[in-house]
């Protein structure tokens, strides 16, 4: 079990490190702003259902879809609460990155599309079983 989280981890820091490239030089090699917006956020899907999928080892893979469709919905909510701390934290990098700075429902459905391709793809690689 502790190899198969760990290929689980090794995939969400390639997703990281994917999401990274795309955010920082997407722009710059000509890709258009919804490749790169909502390009993002799937990657941003897939990076927190791998994270869960990682932590919550042989749960079903509907529990860890579920959990990671809650966290990617409670967060994309929590950019309606605004205060001075939260809102300066969302003005750094990480900030940006882990939470974003403006609500977008179009932004759930990419994480909800992300967490659909991260579990296909994990099904297919052989770190995540279908009948989990």
């Amino acid at each position: 079990m502790l190899a198969v989280r760990l290929r689980r981890l090794v995939a969400a820091v390639a997703v990281i490190v994917a999401g990274l490239v795309l955010r920082g030089f997407g722009y710059e090699i000509g890709l258009p702003f919804n490749v790169v917006k909502y390009g993002g956020s799937i990657l941003w899907g897939s990076m927190v259902f791998l994270l869960i999928a990682a932590a919550m080892g042989r749960r079903s893979l509907v529990a860890m879809a579920t959990f990671a469709i809650v966290v990617a919905v409670a967060v994309e909510f929590s950019r309606l609460y605004q205060t001075p701390w939260l809102d300066e934290f969302r003005l750094t990098l990480a900030g940006r990155l882990l939470l974003g700075r403006v609500f977008s429902l179009w932004n759930i459905l990419a994480y909800a599309a992300g967490i659909g391709l991260a579990m296909a793809i994990g099904i297919r690689l052989r770190f995540l079983d279908r009948n989990q």
